[in-house]
């Protein structure tokens, strides 16, 4: 039987436009919205004099604050252990390389994992996940994918999941976390676990938070992007933890031969910057849980303007993004000329003046409309008004958030 390899954007859908692929005009991380830190841009500018970049993997500086930030998560383990890259998706790119054969992951996932694995040539399968949750795969989903998969040929060796989300800006519980962790070690499958979002929780008192590193240790590889909470998206650096075995020890070798290979080396500079905000100093701790606290309350009010609109979505808990499903609305919307994601994607994005990337993106069917709806940009337009909106009481009452949320809601209600 011949091999299907299901990051396509489903059976009988159309392909997507050339000028507007998947990996060229693929859609950054979601906007903080926010100016960037005024004591990690003093770190950076006092190193600005600093000409050479780090050494392959990150220098000592880079990595014992990475592995201490972790300590401090609950996950313990040695510097030697950690690789850093200038970005996720390089880092991604060599872990994938890494650890050879085929790649699983959720559907939907970050829009950046299929363009790597597409980039390495290896088959990329989707699998379903459960209906209160994204970024874990559901656990008999992915068992029976694995035996497909095997018997039509393939070697699956790597999973790949995200327990706070991006694109659905929700978190796992750690129920499924485990089952799904289990379901994959036991099939022989390597799991990789983003952790980008970890410290974006709108509700972190109330949000149980289990790493798959915490009850699979020797299995589990954790990336972390910075520029998810710690760092601006301008200054590139991913940092990954490997599990302490002889395994993963060849597979770390392997990892930073690829990235030299792949000239991925972190920018001085941006590396004595990405080492002073994983020390988590008070200031910006202090800005993380600000800026978490103020997108909660942007997040639920555009999560109310896209239910009020007949569309569907889950309510976000972590990010500065949801996902949303505006299937309910397609008869509408076909009367606008939008009949799948990709249309669906312009016609928001022109609507709303921000990006709005469609479904396809992050391994959905092209004929499904869903968005990934951005909240930074709700913000303000200059960085007075974003900083106003981080230090106000009640930044849902001022004049350019209102205006912002207004806008949004407009947009989204006409299709009623």
């Amino acid at each position: 039987m011949a091999r299907q390899r299901t990051e396509r954007p489903g059976d009988g859908a159309r392909s997507v436009r050339e000028d507007r692929g998947p990996v060229r005009y693929g859609p950054p991380a979601p906007d903080p919205g926010l100016p960037v830190l005024p004591e990690l841009a003093e770190v950076l500018a006092a190193a600005a004099g600093r000409g050479e970049p780090e050494p392959t993997g990150g220098g000592a500086d880079l990595r014992t604050a990475a592995a201490a930030y972790w300590e401090r998560r609950g996950l313990p383990g040695s510097p030697e252990r950690v690789a850093a890259a200038p970005g996720a998706s390089p880092l991604l790119l060599a872990l994938i390389a890494a650890h050879g054969g085929d790649v699983l992951m959720p559907r939907p996932c970050p829009a950046t994992w299929i363009p790597q694995a597409r980039l390495l040539g290896r088959p990329a399968y989707h699998v379903p996940t459960p209906a209160e949750c994204g970024g874990v795969p559901d656990p008999y989903a992915l068992l029976e994918t694995v035996r497909r998969v095997r018997a039509e040929g393939g070697r699956p060796r790597l999973l790949l999941i995200s327990v706070v989300d991006d694109p659905t800006a929700t978190v796992a519980p750690p129920e499924l976390v485990r089952e799904a962790c289990e379901a994959a070690i036991a099939e022989g499958l390597h799991v990789v676990s983003d952790e980008t979002w970890r410290d974006t929780l709108h509700r972190p008192y109330d949000t149980v938070l289990l790493s798959p590193a915490e009850m699979c240790p020797d299995d589990v590889t954790v990336v972390c992007d910075l520029a998810g909470a710690l760092t601006p998206s301008a200054w590139p650096v991913a940092v990954a933890r490997f599990p302490d075995t002889e395994r993963a020890a060849v597979r770390h070798a392997r990892t930073l031969d690829i990235l030299t290979a792949l000239g991925a080396l972190v920018a001085g500079p941006v590396a004595l910057a990405a080492a002073h905000a994983l020390r988590e100093p008070e200031a910006v701790t202090d800005r993380a849980r600000r800026a978490a606290a103020l997108q909660a309350r942007v997040a639920a009010a555009a999560h109310r303007a896209v239910l009020a609109a007949g569309a569907l979505a889950r309510p976000p808990q972590a990010g500065r993004h949801l996902y949303a499903d505006l299937g309910p609305l397609r008869s509408r919307l076909a009367g606008r000329g939008v009949t799948d994601s990709l249309e669906l994607e312009e016609y928001l994005t022109e609507r709303l003046g921000a990006p709005t990337p469609g479904g396809h993106r992050f391994g959905d069917e092209l004929g499904a409309l869903r968005v990934r709806l951005g909240t930074g940009t709700l913000l303000g337009s200059t960085p007075q008004q974003q900083l106003e909106s981080l230090t106000a009481v009640a930044p849902l009452e001022l004049p350019h958030v209102a205006g912002a949320l207004s806008i949004f809601a407009t947009a989204l209600d006409e299709l009623r």
